[in-house]
């Protein structure tokens, strides 16, 4: 058994009228989860692509929806000092009745921090920053008002790095993420996240565990034709290639193929562990891509 969310680039595209349609279908279609990333400039070198801010786009989105869980994918700690984004966060949780989950990352992106004058630190420094930051984030919900609701606030934590990641996750996350569909890679990762918190009492199964990766999704081969060339146009990497090309450079990365495909896919991942699919949705006008994964997708890996 598992669940499906919907995860959105807000750096490629994203305007406020998109934001709005996708809120309120994500939530009434019945996925689990709407996530967003926290970038400030598109990161496939197109200046000119709309990026509403993180922070208010999830406000809107606690305002605009009434069930699904929402979060960043994740909010770098480079970006907010961590008291001002436990304050953020818990006023959006507070606004949406308790669905927020807190993603925070260490940051990675060196050119946005440079074009916007923040700080980047080495990457040992960025993860010491973060270590740092959780128990201050957990100190302001407790000492200031308005509470979340569920305090402390869940936090998601992805990657896949051995020394300092997977102990964190073990340590300090309600969610962990793996944004890479690879079973092996999982396994193994899955196994050590396992041994980290058993080896500080904590129960491995209290750790929910999601796979974040894209998909292409058709009734048919030319529906799936239809979409893979309007991704091309989307990520730069695939411009070149024929439709054809780009199903059969991304079917090992991605979802791929009819909802019967993929719903068979992601049962076999559900099968290793995970619980939760984020599919990076980069059509974001493709309503119909999120009506035909709702209607065939998740009733069938549920």
């Amino acid at each position: 058994m598992a669940k499906v969310g919907v995860m959105i680039e807000g750096q490629e595209g994203l305007s406020w009228q998109r934001w709005r349609h996708i809120c309120a279908d994500a939530d009434a279609l019945g996925f689990d989860s709407l996530r967003r990333s926290d970038h400030l400039i598109s990161l496939m070198d197109d200046p000119e692509r709309d990026c509403i801010e993180t922070w208010a786009s999830l406000a809107l989105a606690a305002e605009w929806t009434k069930r699904i869980e929402l979060g960043p994918m994740v909010s770098p700690i480079t970006f907010r000092l961590p008291a001002i984004l436990a304050k953020m966060a818990a006023a959006v949780d507070v606004l949406s009745g308790g669905r927020v989950i807190l993603g925070v990352g260490a940051g990675w992106n060196e050119n946005e921090h440079s074009q916007f004058h923040i700080p980047f630190h080495t990457m040992k420094e960025r993860f010491d920053m973060l270590d740092a930051a959780i128990p201050t984030m957990r100190e302001t919900w407790s000492k200031s008002n308005p509470k979340p609701i569920r305090n402390p606030m869940p936090l998601l934590m992805g990657g896949k790095g051995e020394k300092r990641t997977l102990p964190m996750v073990a340590r300090h996350a309600a969610e962990w993420n793996l944004s890479r569909l690879d079973s092996e890679m999982y396994a193994q990762r899955r196994d050590f996240l396992n041994a980290c918190c058993n080896e500080i009492g904590r129960d491995p199964q209290s750790i929910r565990h999601s796979v974040m990766t894209s998909y292409i999704i058709g009734r048919n081969e030319s529906e799936l034709r239809e979409r893979a060339a309007q991704v091309s146009r989307v990520i730069p990497s695939l411009s070149k290639l024929s439709p054809a090309d780009v199903l059969e450079n991304r079917k090992d990365l991605w979802f791929i193929g009819t909802p019967e495909q993929i719903a068979a896919k992601m049962s076999m991942h559900a099968a290793l562990g995970v619980d939760l699919f984020m599919l990076q949705h980069f059509l974001l006008d493709d309503r119909d891509a999120l009506k035909l994964l709702a209607a065939e997708v998740i009733p069938a890996v549920a």
